[in-house]
């Protein structure tokens, strides 16, 4: 049976369908709104699998390009591996719904995304959020939601709910934020430096439609849900539990209590446990798994009891403190940029790359095809956190903390009118413990400055963390990676010292306050301006000069309607600019036109050639011309690319000429000077002008008679070259 819930929102209307498609799987929710649908599927295993320590839960997006009624680029002609927006869909979908399955749910669950239809103006990736979670809710997952998803925008000073792609082109900030019923457990965004107030007050207004969306998905639950699966229960060994806390309780506590480095506390840490697997190995034989876990809440309760109550942190700090910086700019010396960002154990070397247009990047998709000109890339080797895996190819991981990074610098960079290069970051992360996509925001920041490249603001970013029991809480500033992985928030924000660029906000609780998030806010203000501090000691602004391997980009502008004369019939004349000077040229529809090259000759070669063909002749000036074409009455010239001009035969000499072909022949070049300009445009030059200048009420009054390029004239003997 098909059950269908409707709800306008923002103008439009957003349905929930489900019984329709799908019918095999646990749950499946076809969502639309406009013209744009997704539909979402939900099905887990019939057994458990084997224990583990994480949630057996994958999460796939997928766009199909037929829904915008296009074909897929390339020599296959299908989708092939998810493209970067597919994997940050994804993850929208994954990081709300994750913290609501119960802890000891073991069953494989697989949650996929479809889009077939596409209206070019609601995005569907929060879409593919809402059914997700309505999928689940029907479903027998014993899933505790729903969540919702929506996107908020600012347009002229107003708040806009789920705002098109043509309002977020207008709009100062983009936020997506998931939240249940009673509050937030998702954000992530954008924005051109909006205040802290701005951005609770974007998700107070986002607030009011999270709950009526999670209203319409309890009502297609109601109408059409499964009986939900028992919860496995959390098997408890009291006796098991006792011994573990007499070998190990008062260890831990002193652990927890000594500031140490990351490597010294997993050693130390291990090697503890070693030692209760080995005394308890007797007594309580294959159950190692049972006795780490135990072990590490006893960790876990440890350290939240110490932030909570002392107000003190594992590597000995306050909860505001941030971890001591240093920096390094310029040290790699043949990038363009580079700098070495280090703040505690967490380090990035990132380099910047400057390019020219040819080196966008082309994005294909949904949406009409465009070019990217800055990007940047976040690696994460296993050796930075003293691990050995395989290296592949960018993770969703990867991917997330690199577009992230991105987000929070691209609304800085100088526009490309101004600076008209293609950028990108590149940033290896040595070391990690913490936060290293904000250590990319520091340090790509000051690989642009290093690299001469004009940001409008250096940017910096910041991790929050919190521990929250009950009512009592505490957030903390800079966070580590044991406090992440212990803690119930990793709130990332980055901005300038006038206004946030980016954030991401992710929980593993069912929801925190907006108190708590203005107080997260605060103190990320505090350690952002913090870091801006030190970087602008390192580097107070952008290199003045380039790096000399950088390419050089000369702009000149000229007349929309002579864009096709430097380009030429079939590109021929651009095509023969670029082979003879070696630059590189792009012509812009609005008659810019950007010459590259790392040589000055070869740029000012490139740039010489397209002014001559742009040029508009003077009356008066004198041009190197080509004689083209020789009549009885004179000789057909060109004294600019594609623009002739007549020599009249009583303009060749200051002697009679009988014959044009006695004194010039095709292929000369002469100086000949414009005297005529018609109103027509046709052009008339005079050689005559230049050899006796005082004829012509110029010059300095001495007769010049030179002959015909070293050939002698007629009129003054010798042999004449013979004409075949």
């Amino acid at each position: 049976m098909v059950q269908t819930k409707t709800l306008e929102i923002g103008g439009r209307i957003l349905t929930l369908e489900t019984g329709k498609l799908g019918k095999q799987a646990g749950g499946a929710v076809m969502v639309r709104y406009g013209d744009t649908i997704v539909f979402v599927t939900v099905v887990t295993s019939k057994e458990p699998v084997e224990r583990r320590d994480f949630l057996p839960l994958s999460v796939d997006y997928r766009e199909k390009t037929s829904a915008a009624g296009k074909i897929p680029g390339g020599f296959f002609k299908r989708e092939g591996r998810p493209t970067e927006k597919e994997v940050l869909s994804a993850r929208l979908i994954d990081r709300p719904i994750r913290p609501l399955f119960p802890k000891t749910w073991c069953y494989e669950t697989q949650v996929i995304a479809t889009v077939f239809s596409s209206d070019q103006e609601n995005d569907s990736d929060i879409l593919g959020a809402i059914g997700g979670s309505a999928a689940l809710m029907i479903s027998d997952v014993p899933f505790d939601g729903p969540v919702s998803e929506v996107r908020v925008g600012r347009v002229n000073g107003e708040l806009v709910i789920n705002p098109t792609f043509s309002q977020l082109q207008q709009s100062d900030m983009d936020i997506t934020v998931a939240g249940s019923a009673d509050s937030i457990v998702m954000v992530e965004g954008e924005g051109k430096e909006i205040s802290e107030a701005d951005m609770v007050e974007a998700l107070k207004f986002a607030r009011g439609y999270l709950r009526q969306i999670c209203d319409l998905q309890n009502e297609l639950r109601a109408e059409a849900g499964r009986p939900k699966r028992a919860v496995p229960p959390a098997t408890v060994d009291e006796s098991l539990v006792a011994d573990v806390k007499a070998l190990a309780a008062t260890r831990i506590h002193d652990l927890t209590h000594s500031p140490l480095k990351k490597e010294e506390r997993i050693l130390r840490t291990q090697a503890l446990a070693d030692e209760v697997q080995a005394a308890l190995a007797e007594k309580y034989p294959e159950r190692a798994h049972g006795i780490a876990a135990i072990l590490h809440d006893i960790e876990k309760e440890d350290m939240r009891a110490m932030i909570l109550s002392e107000g003190r942190r594992l590597d000995g700090r306050g909860l505001t403190e941030v971890r001591p910086i240093s920096i390094e700019v310029g040290l790699l010396p043949r990038t363009h940029g580079s700098a070495l960002f280090t703040r505690g154990e967490t380090q990035s070397l990132s380099t910047a790359t400057l390019g020219t247009k040819l080196d966008e990047q082309r994005i294909d998709g949904l949406l009409p095809d465009m070019t990217k000109r800055f990007m940047l890339h976040y690696n994460f080797p296993p050796f930075s956190v003293g691990e050995v895996r395989r290296i592949g190819s960018p993770g969703r991981r990867e991917i997330g903390h690199g577009n992230l990074a991105e987000r929070s610098l691209k609304n800085m960079l100088p526009p490309e009118v101004e600076f008209p290069y293609t950028i990108r970051i590149v940033s290896d992360i040595l070391e990690s413990n913490g936060s290293s996509s904000m250590a990319t925001v520091c340090a790509g920041t000051l690989a642009l400055m290093d690299g001469g490249v004009p940001l409008r603001k250096p940017v910096a970013g910041i991790a929050m963390g919190l521990v929250k029991e009950e009512e009592h809480y505490a957030v903390l500033t800079d966070i580590l990676g044991n406090e992440d992985h212990l803690g119930d928030m990793d709130f990332k924000v980055a901005g300038t010292s006038d206004g946030i660029t980016a954030f991401q906000m992710d929980i593993k609780i069912k929801g925190i306050s907006f108190e708590i998030m203005s107080t997260a806010l605060e103190q990320a203000l505090a350690g952002r301006l913090h870091i801006l501090g030190i970087m602008n000691a390192a580097l107070p602004e952008p290199r003045a000069e380039l790096s000399p391997y950088a390419p050089r980009l000369t702009t000149i502008q000229i007349p929309i309607d002579m864009i096709g004369a430097v380009i030429g019939p079939g590109g021929k004349t651009i095509r023969a600019i670029t082979a003879e000077s070696g630059a590189e040229i792009n012509i812009e529809d609005d008659g810019r036109i950007i010459i590259a090259s790392t040589s000055k000759e070869a740029s000012d070669k490139a740039r010489q050639a397209i002014e001559r063909i742009v040029e508009v002749p003077e009356m008066g000036k004198v041009y190197k011309a080509t004689v083209r074409r020789i009549a009885d009455f004179g000789a057909f010239v060109e004294i600019l690319p594609g623009k002739d001009a007549l020599l009249h035969i009583s303009q060749i000499d200051v002697n009679r000429v009988e014959k044009v072909s006695d004194v010039l022949k095709v292929g000369d070049e002469i100086e000949v000077k414009i005297v005529k300009i018609d109103e027509d445009g046709k052009i008339g030059v005079s050689r005559k002008a230049i050899l006796a200048p005082d004829q012509s009420g110029e010059g300095d009054g001495q007769q010049r008679r030179p002959s015909s390029h070293g050939r002698p004239r007629p009129h003054e003997g010798g042999p004449r070259r013979e004409r075949h």
